[in-house]
């Protein structure tokens, strides 16, 4: 059963029914700050999924406002002592969240012990009235984060238990069978491009039960490969972007250090080209 069709707020109706959410805030980390979705407009030079999910949020909404405390490198720990007090001083109405992934990664990973930190901060994010969003990892099987699949995998189970325990919605990442496809992910393969983007917001929106203008986009076939040409491309992103992030662990650094958050306080939804979106 999915978990939103137990959530009043996410069946407002018919077609053509304006949702119920007046300001989103949006946590985490280099996901939900839109790594990997470069756009020179937008606050911060990124765009992603979420900017994505609030410019159709806003469309026909006057008063909608989206503010965006993610930052790149964060792990759940920092999002949840950083993040979500700015959150509900901000007294969204929707709020999403999504975190974990890099605690995954590294190892010692614990994904019982993430889910217990996690529970908390949901608890008190939805103990305003606020819907929350939760986003479960993808399938990394076909990537090179296979090897912590098990862990996303058990992490995600867990994860379902707290928002059924909150009344969250999941914004199922793990069955975006789309994911698998290799142009969705950036080329340090780690973040999204923006067609993954796209994707996600696709399937949030959808989550949520809310009417938007965003169309299916198909990745186009990639021309084959010979080994040669493979094997020349995995060097090229092990000097490029691997053994970068390898160091930066080693020297307890983050890629977020002097980053501060994109959108801090809420505000309309501007669009790409810097104009206001229009209504429809």
């Amino acid at each position: 059963m999915n978990v939103s069709e137990n959530n009043p707020l996410l069946n407002p109706g018919g077609p053509g029914q304006k949702h119920p959410w007046g300001r989103y805030v949006a946590l985490g980390d280099s996901f939900t700050e839109g790594i990997g979705d470069p756009e020179p407009m937008n606050p911060g030079g990124y765009r992603g999924w979420a900017d994505r999910v609030a410019e159709e949020l806003g469309r026909g909404h006057e008063d909608f406002a989206y503010a965006n405390l993610a930052i790149r490198g964060r792990l759940l720990q920092q999002i949840i002592d950083e993040q979500v007090g700015p959150c509900l001083e901000l007294q969204p109405d929707l709020v999403s969240i999504s975190a974990g992934g890099n605690d995954l990664i590294r190892p010692g990973g614990d994904p019982d012990l993430l889910a217990e930190k996690l529970d908390v901060a949901v608890g008190e994010l939805g103990s305003t009235g606020a819907t929350v969003v939760l986003f479960n990892g993808p399938d990394t099987a076909a990537s090179v984060l296979g090897r912590i699949r098990g862990k996303v995998a058990i992490y995600n189970e867990n994860l379902r238990t707290v928002a059924a325990r909150h009344d969250a919605v999941v914004a199922d990442m793990w069955s975006l069978r789309q994911l698998a496809d290799p142009q969705m992910w950036d080329v340090d393969r780690l973040h999204f491009s923006p067609l993954g983007h796209h994707t996600i917001a696709t399937m949030v929106l959808e989550a949520l039960n809310v009417e938007h203008t965003l169309e299916p986009l198909m990745p186009k076939p990639l021309p084959p490969r010979t080994w040669r040409e493979a094997r020349s491309s995995d060097l090229v992103w092990a000097r490029e972007y691997f053994v970068p992030w390898v160091i930066r662990r080693l020297r307890h650094q983050s890629s977020g250090d002097g980053i501060t958050a994109k959108r801090p306080t809420p505000g309309p939804v501007f669009g790409p080209s810097g104009t206001l979106l229009p209504r429809r």
